[in-house]
């Protein structure tokens, strides 16, 4: 690695952004970047700067702070519905970017900040840390090495729970728009996005042309206008069903996965542990843990020393056509109310029955109506969004 010490610049360092502090901290005292602005709306106070980071200069408007600290990287963590115009006004100064996942609230948008910054000629990597995992490779070798036959499917599994106050803890929380402005922040397009993409990923359809079709039950348990209990199944350019199925509304919540089928086995990836499961005829079960990537260190190594940028915006188009056909689709049906139940000491909604539907959605590759979720049966039909 080049001993250069790369300058960053932080848009949205609440929230989510505590994370993205925490990691430079961990970079920086590697000695590979240095954080030398934050922007937010609100300066933050010493107290809510992790120790060590110095004395980043602060501001809230982002043009001005690139120029000032002669930044080269910008991590952009703030609302969906912001980050094509910041991730183009850092591309315009030639800063290069990490943007936080989902990419954009609409496809329009997403190929705007895309071709935007492919113009600029200044690198571009997307924020799904699980695609930084050394487990994505190794299952692709698996199946290349036809360990579990011939794959005739992937599925995706995401039983969550969030409270109430989870959809109070922004303005756009749960909403699908604001303002007149897209910001589609679905249980699929937001906290479980990852097994969307990681599915995705791993059927070797990431990119917008391998998609071909994508049918949508959205529905809610709360009361918000997007979704918190969903699935969409998606086809891919070579004929592969990717059936994701999500909620936020789970009894026991568990950790997320992605199964991919093969007519002779399958492989469990648990994307936030990097651990898989490889089960396949003749063979008993064989269990990997793998290491992983950070995408800014990646980002900082693509421009120190080359090396390949593991999440690039085309490599999101595929998800983002899946964000699409949400933001497209009917607004989430409400479950009845006999459907769901809230627990007052956590003060989260529940839907009965969802932890297993979820799990047999990812296991058969079925929409929630297929499986005879009365609810489902109830809503609206699938919408089909042909790409």
């Amino acid at each position: 690695m080049s001993s250069t010490t790369i300058d960053i610049v932080l848009a949205g360092a609440r929230g989510h952004g505590r994370w993205h502090l925490d990691n430079i901290r961990r970079l920086q005292d590697k000695g590979i970047v240095r954080l030398a602005g934050i922007c937010e709306l609100t300066p933050l106070t010493g107290d809510e700067l992790p120790e060590g980071l110095g004395t980043p200069e602060q501001s809230a408007d982002f043009g001005a702070l690139l120029d000032s600290t002669g930044a080269r990287i910008a991590v952009i963590c703030t609302p969906i519905p912001t980050h094509t115009d910041l991730a183009l006004t850092a591309a315009t100064k030639g800063v290069h970017v990490l943007l936080e996942k989902p990419p954009a609230p609409s496809y329009a948008e997403y190929r705007r900040m895309a071709d935007g910054v492919a113009a600029a000629g200044v690198a571009c990597q997307i924020g799904f840390q699980s695609l930084g995992s050394h487990a994505v490779p190794a299952i692709r070798e698996m199946i290349a090495e036809g360990a579990i036959g011939e794959i005739t499917g992937v599925g995706g599994a995401g039983a969550w729970a969030r409270a109430e106050e989870y959809y109070r803890r922004a303005p756009w929380a749960g909403r699908r728009r604001m303002n007149g402005v897209d910001v589609i922040d679905g249980a699929l397009t937001n906290p479980l996005a990852h097994a969307v993409a990681t599915g995705l990923a791993l059927a070797g359809a990431a990119r917008a042309e391998d998609v071909t079709g994508i049918e949508t039950e959205l529905l809610r348990a709360n009361d918000i206008e997007s979704d918190d209990t969903s699935c969409v199944r998606v086809t891919t350019a070579g004929g592969l069903p990717v059936t994701v199925a999500a909620t936020l509304c789970a009894e026991h919540p568990g950790d997320p996965y992605v199964l991919v089928h093969g007519s002779r086995g399958r492989i469990t990836f648990w994307y936030k542990q990097d651990r898989v499961l490889l089960q396949r005829a003749d063979h008993g079960p064989e269990e990997y843990e793998f290491g992983r990537t950070d995408l800014l260190e990646n980002l900082v190594d693509h421009l120190t020393d080359g090396a390949d940028l593991l999440v690039t915006p085309d490599g999101t188009g595929a998800f983002m056509k899946v964000v699409e056909a949400i933001r497209l689709a009917p607004d989430p049906a409400p479950l009845p109310e006999q459907a769901w139940h809230l627990i007052p000491e956590e003060n989260r909604r529940v839907v009965p029955g969802i932890d297993g539907l979820v799990a047999a959605a990812a296991d058969t590759l079925s929409l929630y109506s297929e499986l005879g979720a009365p609810w489902a049966l109830a809503a609206a039909p699938p919408k089909e969004v042909s790409t």
